[in-house]
């Protein structure tokens, strides 16, 4: 698991869109808050995509990029981003390999069964590309006014 102070893994993703996203273009220009979610249309996952969209302009105020991942392919982040208007954008990770670096694919027990999925996870990365938080297993209810404060700290 990364923690705060480190370099955060740069990887390049497909969006809803299909476009290419390289997260290292945001280096110098942009805070960026990357929120890992287990699955596309879930209430939980829902809640959190729809609050980050309610204050995308408050981070955008402050310099600061939203951007939510899961492996849930592009088709399904389309459709799960016009139901429900969300405006942040979200990237497919099929492969998992964002995942791994940063160490939200994890095992867990899902009804007495032992298996891997993404653990809900938020990570916030200065101007410069260093992780100034690195939060696993939070909690969807409240988060992205959460971060909106942690990105208002990073102002000051």
């Amino acid at each position: 698991m990364l923690k705060a102070g480190q370099a955060a893994p740069t990887f390049v993703l497909p969006d809803a869109d299909m476009e290419l996203i390289d997260i290292a273009r945001f280096q110098g220009k942009n805070h960026l808050i990357l929120f890992f979610y287990p699955k596309d249309d879930t209430p939980h996952c829902t809640l959190e995509a729809t609050d980050f969209s309610d204050h995308e302009d408050e981070f955008a105020r402050h310099g600061c990029t939203v951007i939510g991942i899961s492996r849930d392919d592009c088709i399904k982040h389309a459709e799960f981003r016009d139901k429900h208007g969300i405006s942040v954008r979200l990237l497919s990770d099929e492969e998992g390999a964002a995942c791994r670096q940063y160490g939200v694919w994890q095992a867990k027990e899902v009804d007495g069964v032992r298996k891997h999925g993404i653990v809900r996870s938020t990570f916030v990365i200065d101007k410069h590309g260093v992780l100034r938080l690195a939060l696993y297993g939070v909690n969807a209810k409240g988060h992205a006014l959460d971060m909106l404060r942690a990105v208002k700290e990073l102002d000051s």
